[in-house]
């Protein structure tokens, strides 16, 4: 996290929070939403700015309730999630293929999940910032067991990775990742938040 950011914190810490004008999309893209947006329900629009998406992704953190956020200086901007807090995508390195969230950090996976519309999701760490500390605006950052929806144009890519279980009315396998046999398992989606503690539509 900045430490303009922090500063700021400490600086003005009673800023009230926002909510409502952030989306993170199923395609790892912020989306602002205006009120013409809310009051018609629509998606918004996807933020463009460069800088400004990087500031977002530097900032981005999570309170001890599963609610995710961007800390804009001293304002925190709550962020309603299309899916899940991550996003990911198959990235080639000289390492070999990557898992790379929306916020350009690595995800090291254990496991993947598959829903009922075929959606993948990668259960994993990601190193993140975690709020503690209301009075000293405290945060820590740490590798957090945390799951991402896999980006929709790498699903043939994991299509190539993965064994399906053969068994007549089986569901799930495996999938390999740098030589290991990781497992895949059914879910369905709207299990997801309750089970990995997140909230998609954080309220005050």
């Amino acid at each position: 996290m900045d430490e303009q950011v922090l500063r700021s914190l400490i600086k003005w810490p009673n800023v009230p929070d926002c909510f409502g004008w952030l989306d993170l999309d199923r395609r790892g893209q912020w989306r602002m939403i205006d009120e013409f947006s809310q009051q018609n329900k629509l998606p918004g629009q996807v933020i463009q700015h460069t800088a400004l998406n990087e500031f977002i992704s530097r900032n981005y953190a999570s309170d001890q309730l599963g609610r995710f956020f961007f800390q804009n200086g001293p304002q925190r901007v709550f962020i309603s999630l299309v899916a899940t807090p991550w996003i990911v995508r198959i990235i080639p390195s000289e390492q070999g293929q990557q898992l790379i969230t929306q916020c350009q950090t690595q995800m090291k996976p254990s496991a993947a999940l598959s829903d009922e519309n075929g959606s993948i999701y990668i259960l994993g760490s990601i190193k993140q910032a975690i709020y503690q500390d209301l009075k000293t605006q405290q945060f820590e950052v740490e590798e957090h067991a945390s799951i991402a929806l896999l980006h929709d144009h790498d699903l043939d890519q994991f299509s190539e990775l993965a064994q399906l279980r053969e068994e007549a009315c089986s569901f799930g396998g495996s999938w390999n990742w740098h030589g290991e046999q990781l497992p895949l398992d059914p879910i369905y989606s709207e299990e997801l938040a309750k089970r990995f503690g997140f909230v998609k539509q954080p309220k005050p």
